[in-house]
């Protein structure tokens, strides 16, 4: 037979392959009695602790476990396996027979038994026998103990060595004088049930004392049998490390329970702290989308109203409201909206990186549906500024136009006054001839006088209808007084007939007639109406938008001038006419009268018309240079605006490809790109006076009333909507990069790994818009060895493009690859961890929810899960299952 001990030092099962040979030992002290004894006493009272389950236990180990019965029902309880049927006869080759079927159970488990026979374990061979024994607790009690990847024994000291940390007077260093003293087993005990124990009461120099507590208080509350006698331990030099072992292996066994249980219960402690995070932030968003929502709501209406006001300083007022809109109301809110889609996509991060849902904001919240609505608002916000300018375009014509009517009517009033007494009168009835055919010719010049206010009554009822056209306010007094002046001229028509009709009949019996009269009659009508006209047109308003316009209306006042000459001419002839009437009458000795019987323009109106026509073009001069002075001011504001429009809209399109590029370059660390984008975000920053200096001259142009500019095709509109965009582009590139480093820190990405994927990205990203259509990215994944149908392929497009836009950003594209290459929570583990806490119910209560995790968390778990309705389940039975679904999603289980 060979010696057991010289072949199998400390029982060992292989080379290393449960425990760590310890070649220091004495070979001698492997035959130490005492060692032995020990042995006996904790290997009896451990095979106990397991067979008591059966209702059996052994008195002596040697003995007990000869028939292999025991040891085959001792093999089945550690193992939970059922082993081959035993034999029942009470011979030795019955015997031999159940103990291999047992020793063949161990070396199927990976168990090497070298120079352990069946024979020796039926002879009742003590040193065999506890050698067997020993592989069992290795190979079953201890094999599996583990911290930290270590081997079994030293797990199960590093294990004894953090739990006793805190303790003074403890330092566990081995298996055997580390525990002399009773100190450690009392502080494993108290460290995790510390009712049981009062460790402040202990003292170093009381071993016997302090091995009994532990011993009677594991036995009595622990349910760990007592396998070692504190006399044995305290009065040997060096306890056996075996049995020391197998003691604090029960130990580890009835606390790994409640081991579990804490791992579990920090596991569902972090899980739920991020899921209330998200929850917070979900929160946040749905209540700035809707705010921003509701401005946009409210504020459309009052661009959408084109209810027109009745003045020109009304429309002015609503001018200055929409210029504070633009200035103070418009500008938080373009950085809310900016906010909000940082916030939404940096959630949207933080859910992949946690391995949870997207964030679906609530039915008309989307970011879409908050771009929409913006994108109505800025519609209905420009047709409101156009209107608003057409509409003080308006008001400013019709306000010419009701002055322009005002003159011409009053003038035509002026000129009909006492006419309808005049066409009235009896006068020819008795008047001589030669006063009738006066009044007769006086008849025909008034006439001529009348035909040529024709056209001065037309033009006042054309004014008229246009102020109609263009619903003027004040139309119906314009309207009552052209029709009143209609009637007149109507009745004034009718009235001529009739006078003439009757000095006609008259004219029959009267022949004489003042020839010079007659001529100064019918010249001077005409001249004075001209003088009239003349006068009407030099006070006539006038509106212009551009120097070419003013300039022709200066040119066709010189024209006018150049005739004053001639007109001058005229006038004295008229005048010579008269003269010549006195000097025949006084050369002939004619009595006559002094008034013109055939007009009532005397030398002396028409000389006075004509220095009133004199001193009115001067005046006209005036107004005309003055008006030439304004529309060259307006000239060089829209000059000064086009120089600097025409600076700041290359400058921002030159910004915006900068910064496109700077999205998709790889210079640097990611921590480096997002400072030289925070850098550059200060550049364009400090580029914001260029635009308030321009906004200060596009004020003074809408003040002037300047509707267009053909020195520049930017528009004050185009450059607002540019220079935000810019500011947008910017903040999200900040916020993509910020994302991609949370990606790269939360995945354990590498700054190499980064660089691959933005150049592989880059590469594949063939219009270099930093999206990648559905065919590049499927051309990047097989480029990196993934062999891909249709249907795996269509499934990663869910992952990366779940709104079906058919492109693929860079910040999906990492997402989807660090997803790909790490490890997160999922819920097949949270369900695990819950099943711990749980006991193995597939439920679990409020109190043990209470009980194992902080309380803030605890309640958050029980008023969101649903009761369970499985069977044995009572009133306060938890769905932890339906829980954890929740939280990731159908999709993850």
């Amino acid at each position: 037979m060979v010696d057991y001990h010289a072949s199998n030092s400390q029982y060992s099962s292989g080379p290393q392959t449960y425990m760590e040979q310890e070649n220091d030992w004495d070979r001698d002290l492997l035959l130490d009695p005492a060692w032995e004894r020990q042995q006996r006493k904790t290997f009896t009272a451990w095979c106990n602790s397991h067979l008591r389950k059966m209702g059996v236990q052994i008195e002596n180990i040697e003995e007990d476990f000869r028939d292999g019965l025991k040891l085959m029902l001792l093999l089945e309880v550690i193992s939970g396996e059922r082993l081959a049927k035993p034999e029942r006869g009470k011979m030795r080759v019955h015997f031999v027979s159940n103990v291999n079927k047992a020793l063949d159970f161990i070396a199927s488990k990976g168990v090497k038994l070298v120079s352990i026979g069946a024979e020796e374990i039926v002879d009742g061979n003590a040193k065999m026998t506890l050698g067997m024994i020993w592989t069992i607790i290795l190979r079953f009690a201890i094999q599996d103990i583990s911290v930290e990847e270590t081997s079994a024994k030293e797990g199960l000291l590093l294990w004894c060595q953090r739990k006793t940390a805190p303790y003074k007077n403890v330092n566990v260093q081995n298996f055997h004088i580390s525990w002399k003293d009773g100190l450690a087993f009392n502080a494993l005990i108290h460290r995790h049930r510390p009712e049981l124990i009062d460790y402040d009461k202990l003292r170093k120099d009381d071993p016997l004392t302090n091995l009994n507590n532990a011993f009677d208080v594991a036995e009595k509350y622990l349910d760990i049998p007592k396998m070692l006698d504190a006399e044995d331990i305290v009065n040997t030099a060096r306890p056996d490390e075996k049995a020391i072992m197998t003691y604090v292996s029960s130990f580890y066994h009835a606390f790994s329970g409640a081991q579990k249980a804490e791992t579990a219960a920090n596991r569902i402690c972090k899980v739920l702290a991020v899921n209330q995070d998200n929850e917070r932030l979900m929160e946040d968003y749905e209540k700035l989308a809707s705010q921003l929502l509701e401005w946009i709501r409210r504020t459309i209406p009052w661009l959408e109203n084109r209810a027109p006001e009745k003045t020109m300083a009304e429309m002015q007022q609503k001018l200055e409201d929409f210029r504070d809109y633009r200035r103070v109301h418009k500008p938080p809110k373009v950085q809310e909206k900016c906010q909000l889609e940082i916030s939404f996509n940096t959630l949207q991060t933080k859910l992949r990186l946690s391995n949870r849902p997207a964030f679906m904001p609530s039915e008309g919240r989307m970011v879409s549906d908050i771009n929409g609505a913006w994108q109505t608002l800025e519609g209905a916000e420009k047709g409101y500024e156009e209107w608003l300018l057409n509409e003080i375009r308006r008001l400013e014509r019709l306000d010419h136009l009701a002055e322009k009517f005002r003159q011409k009517a009053a003038i035509h009033e002026s000129w009909t006054n006492g006419k309808e007494a005049m066409l009235t009168q009896k006068d020819y009835e008795t008047a001589n001839l030669s006063e009738v055919k006066a009044l007769l010719r006086k008849h025909k010049a008034f006439e001529s006088e009348l035909t040529a206010h024709q056209d001065r009554v037309e033009q006042i009822a054309a004014i008229a209808q246009e102020l109609n056209d263009l619903d003027y306010y004040d139309s119906p007094s314009v309207n009552a007084r052209c029709q009143s002046i209609c009637e007149q001229w109507d009745m004034l028509g009718a009235l001529t007939g009739s006078r003439r009709e009757a000095l006609e009949n008259t004219e029959k019996q009267l022949e004489s007639i003042d020839e010079l009269y007659l001529e100064y009659a019918k010249r001077a009508a005409p001249f004075n109406n001209w003088m009239e006209g003349a006068m009407e047109d030099l006070q006539d308003m006038f509106i212009v938008h551009t120097n070419e316009e003013i300039e022709g209306l200066i040119a066709a006042h010189e024209q006018f001038k150049s005739t004053l000459p001639d007109a001058d001419t005229e006038r004295k002839a008229i005048q010579g006419i008269q003269e010549q009437i006195k000097t025949i009458g006084q050369s002939n000795n004619i009595k006559f009268s002094v008034t013109n019987p055939y007009t009532t323009i005397t030398p002396e109106s028409i000389d006075s018309k004509w220095e009133q026509t004199l001193q009115l073009v001067p005046q006209r001069d005036t107004a005309l240079q003055e008006e030439l002075s304004k529309q060259q001011s307006n000239n060089a504001l829209r000059c000064q605006f086009a120089s600097q429009a025409n600076v700041v809209g290359p400058w921002i399109k030159q910004k915006m490809e900068e910064i496109g590029k700077i999205s998709i370059e790889m210079n640097g660390t990611l921590e480096d790109q997002l400072t030289n984008v925070r850098d550059y975000k200060e550049s364009i920053t400090e580029y914001k006076p260029n635009m308030d200096q321009l906004e200060g001259v596009y004020k003074l142009i809408q003040e002037a009333l300047i509707f267009d500019n053909m020195y520049t095709q930017y528009t004050m509109e185009h450059l607002r909507v540019s220079w935000e965009q810019l500011l947008t582009t910017i903040a999200r590139t900040i916020s993509e990069i910020e994302n991609q480093i949370l990606t790269r820190d939360a995945k354990g990405i590498s700054q190499e790994q980064m660089y691959e994927y933005r150049a592989s990205f880059n590469h594949f990203d063939k219009k270099r818009s930093g999206q990648m259509v559905a065919d590049d990215f499927r051309a990047l994944l097989i480029s990196t060895g993934n062999s891909l149908g249709d249907v795996e392929f269509a499934r990663i497009m869910g992952i990366v493009d779940p709104n079906n836009t058919g492109a693929v950003t860079f910040q999906a594209f990492i997402d989807y690859m660090s997803r790909e290459t790490t490890d997160t929570d999922t819920a097949d583990q949270v369900i695990a961890s819950f099943r711990i806490l749980a006991g193995d119910k597939p439920f679990i209560t409020a109190d043990e929810l209470r009980r194992e995790l902080p309380a803030d968390q605890a309640e958050y778990c029980i008023a969101r899960m649903a009761p369970y309705s499985g069977p044995d389940a009572g009133p306060e039975a938890l769905d932890y299952m339906s829980f954890s679904t929740a939280l990731y999603g159908e999709s993850d289980l």
